[in-house]
């Protein structure tokens, strides 16, 4: 088992969690991303080396990749590498034991016509059973982390989860569409009503005082109802906006479980 490859659909800071626990394991990961990654908690998440070509979360290392050479490479430096693939033509050139869905679209992005010997989804829109081996559930509560043998995972609320009593407020959604200049960094206390970026001069606000653990990448084109910021009410957390979450950490090792399980049955899944 030491030494399989798995590729990881997704490399923003759930993924992120997932992909930590399945390299420190010896497992050879394989991430594979779009071009414009839009994860806003970008300083917990592997995506971020798109923008940098490389770039460290805690103990891992992210590396953009080019080339086959370029992986192999980064494996062998105890990397992890990330390509620019959402159409995941890599896999059928690595062949991976594996296949993780950790984008966490709620929907099923063409995962039905990847092959592996087993497919873990994260999230809604999967069918555990058929679209995937094992689906993972990634909603906050008592079933986080929930391994699902048979069904789905629930579906998705609509709603960001609770964090110190506040849902929908913490989340900042564009009401503008435009290149988005920031006032704030992630990491800063903010107040509510403060000016935290501009889309193409319109001022973008904070909906609570907090710390501001997320914010989409400096320049990038936005569009209105993107998701691009993310306000923790507990303003004594600022350490957290660095470091990868509970929940993140939570499903990586219930990511992990589920492979063991999956490889230890040794059923044929083509």
């Amino acid at each position: 088992m030491k030494n399989d490859i798995i590729v990881v659909r997704g490399g923003g800071d759930i993924a992120t969690g997932v992909i930590q626990k399945l390299h420190r394991t010896g497992f050879r990961v394989l991430v594979l991303e779009i071009e414009k990654p839009t994860a806003i908690r970008r300083t917990v998440a592997v995506s971020s080396c798109i923008y940098t070509n490389e770039y460290t979360v805690e103990d891992i290392v992210a590396i953009k990749c080019e080339n086959n050479s370029d992986v192999y490479a980064a494996w062998e430096n105890n990397k992890v590498p990330v390509v620019v693939d959402p159409d995941g033509e890599t896999i059928d050139r690595f062949k991976p034991k594996y296949i993780v869905d950790a984008i966490i679209a709620k929907k099923n992005i063409n995962f039905n016509k990847f092959k592996a010997f087993g497919k873990i989804a994260l999230g809604p829109g999967f069918e555990a059973g058929k679209d995937a081996d094992i689906v993972i559930e990634t909603n906050r509560g008592h079933d986080l982390g929930r391994l699902i043998f048979k069904g789905f995972a629930t579906e998705n609320t609509g709603s960001p989860g609770d964090i110190a009593g506040r849902t929908l407020e913490r989340v900042i959604y564009s009401e503008f569409e435009g290149v988005i200049n920031h006032i704030k960094n992630i990491g800063d206390l903010v107040t509510k009503g403060e000016t935290i970026a501009t889309i193409d001069g319109n001022e973008v606000k904070s909906n609570l005082t907090g710390v501001l653990r997320g914010l989409i990448n400096n320049g990038f084109f936005v569009t209105k109802g993107l998701k691009i910021a993310d306000v923790d009410p507990r303003k004594e957390e600022v350490d957290n906006c660095f470091t990868i979450s509970d929940k993140a950490r939570a499903i990586g090792g219930n990511t992990l479980e589920a492979i063991l399980i999956l490889e230890n049955s040794g059923k044929d899944r083509g």
